[in-house]
């Protein structure tokens, strides 16, 4: 039996702790409630091939198109082949997926997937549903649990090999205090990093703090360039998430004279994937000075949208649209990270001890852009599979990686605010080699303090802003969520994702031409 510390309480952690505790002493850490994550704002639903007219194979291919040309197969064909027991499993604990008259699962349409196979739970509560089930399940368990507790770094010890391996965790305390809570092995489900950007769906509490500090400790990461921006979020403060849902179900983007303009972007007009969908709706307000995008609903009714979309149509009240009758403004807004901590599609990481899960990871299944719905799926496989691999003999995988070089004055103090704001400006949905070095720069010269859970926020945050700006200057290509606009074409010789480790782990980074990993499947 080993102690395993599970960082964060999204569907990822919370299904490791779930599924480990048969084993495990297991220890759950939280910097907020536990009920406070991602997960929790989730609206969409969850893919999965549940239905006689879908097929594993079909969901493969949607995801693979979707990942421009950096999925890995393997990978995929996990997520997708081993989707649907998991969430018959989900069910088994209570998540009451939303159902038809008949009883069969009711299931929604998104962008970019060939079938309807998006199934979800109180309408647009799909997340909150998952998370309130898991967390029931959770705590009718021999779980210790830390709340309001935030993970600083790790904490490691140098093994008879000459590298790290993780002994626990270093934590700031609810009353401010440091302390250390030791284990066997650390398993990061700790989310994104949204908060890197000023418009963002995601809650405050995602500022990358697990990634952060997987890559200091010696952790290899990858994809980081590639950050996918929603392309409806609410033209409000705060930009809460409206949906990909339901563009599924029929409404329209219209510009400010009323044209329905996606069709002059994609042939697949609204429901084209995510990244396309949020540079049209980019360049459309940049012709008509910054003001939002509108998307009608109204064709669908007041009465269908309170039904299907309860959470969207209070959102919308409370702001003072009534979206039954009239349309609303949307803008993108930064949403998913698919970069993140390397791993094997049991969780592990290149650092003995440590494992990830969730958005912190990056075992390969949504490449340069995710397919809508994706996530909670992502999270539920593979959080599955590594508790499994927990049983197993503790190993690390070999990672070639480059060691990023930062030339970092650090003399400067800043806001977060001023962050958020320079990686929207700079390195937001187009990027171009003028802003991204000008980005560099005044990141490098940032200093910041982590003697509080705020300051080490945002130096988690500062660590990351600059890991994604050294990728995105790397990434000579458009490609996905990363579009360069001096650098407009995909490249194949580039379809392969670039590791970065703060230390050279593994030897020496293998070149682009020798990548077959990912470049050919």
């Amino acid at each position: 039996m080993a102690r395993v510390i599970v960082v964060g309480t999204g569907i990822a952690g919370l299904i490791t702790a779930y599924r480990a505790s048969a084993h495990h002493e297991v220890v759950l850490v939280t910097k907020a409630e536990l009920a406070e994550s991602n997960t929790k704002y989730a609206q969409g639903g969850i893919a999965a091939v549940l239905f006689p007219d879908d097929t594993v194979a079909s969901h493969v291919s949607d995801t693979m198109i979707a990942g421009a040309g950096l999925c890995e197969r393997d990978a995929v064909e996990v997520l997708c082949s081993e989707g649907p027991l998991r969430v018959k499993e989900l069910i088994a604990l209570g998540v009451e997926f939303d159902r038809i008259a008949n009883g069969e699962l009711a299931r929604g349409h998104e962008a970019a997937h060939s079938s309807r196979r998006v199934i979800h739970a109180g309408g647009d509560a799909t997340g909150l549903a998952i998370e309130v089930a898991l967390l029931r399940a959770v705590r009718a368990l021999a779980v210790e649990t830390y709340a309001y507790t935030f993970m600083r770094d790790l904490v490691t010890e140098t093994g008879a090999d000459g590298k790290p391996r993780v002994t626990g965790i270093d934590v700031i305390a609810p009353d401010g205090r440091s302390r250390v809570i030791d284990g066997d092995i650390v398993v990061i489900a700790s989310g994104g990093a949204g908060q890197l950007y000023k418009h963002t769906t995601n809650p405050f509490v995602t500022t990358g703090d697990g990634v952060a500090a997987a890559y200091r400790a010696g952790a290899a990461l990858a994809d980081v360039e590639f950050f996918q921006f929603h392309p409806t979020s609410l033209a409000v403060p705060g930009n809460p998430l409206v949906s990909e849902a339901v563009r599924g179900e029929g409404a329209t983007l219209l510009d400010e004279h009323g044209k329905r303009f996606m069709f002059d972007v994609h042939p697949d007009g609204e429901l084209a994937p995510r990244d396309v969908v949020a540079r049209g709706i980019a360049r459309a307000m940049e012709k008509q000075g910054g003001r939002p995008i509108m998307l009608d609903a109204t064709a669908l009714g007041s009465e269908f949208l309170a039904a299907r979309f309860p959470g969207i149509s209070a959102v919308c009240e409370q702001h003072g649209f009534d979206w039954g009758t009239e349309p609303i403004p949307v803008t993108p807004a930064a949403h998913y990270w698919m970069g993140g901590i390397r791993t094997d599609i049991s969780g592990r990481t290149s650092v003995s001890g440590l494992y990830a899960v969730g958005e912190a990871s990056r075992p390969g299944v949504h490449g340069a852009n995710r397919l809508a719905s994706n996530s909670l799926l992502e999270s539920l496989v593979f959080a599955w599979r590594a508790a499994d691999a927990l049983n197993e003999p503790q190993r690390a995988i070999e990672v070639d990686a480059l060691e990023p070089q930062f030339e970092i004055t650090g003399k400067e103090s800043f806001t977060r605010d001023q962050l958020r704001e320079l990686m929207w400006s700079h390195v937001g949905l187009e990027r171009d080699a003028t802003r991204l070095e000008e980005a560099a720069a005044i990141l490098a010269s940032w200093r910041s303090e982590n003697d509080t859970v705020e300051g080490a926020e945002n130096a988690n945050l500062l660590d990351l802003a600059r890991l994604v700006v050294v990728a995105a200057l790397r990434r000579k290509e458009s490609r996905g969520a990363h579009e360069r606009t001096d650098f407009p074409e995909t490249r194949e010789e580039l379809a392969f994702s670039t590791r970065w480790a703060a230390v050279n782990v593994a030897g020496d980074f293998i070149p682009a031409e020798d990548q077959a990993e990912t470049a050919h499947r």
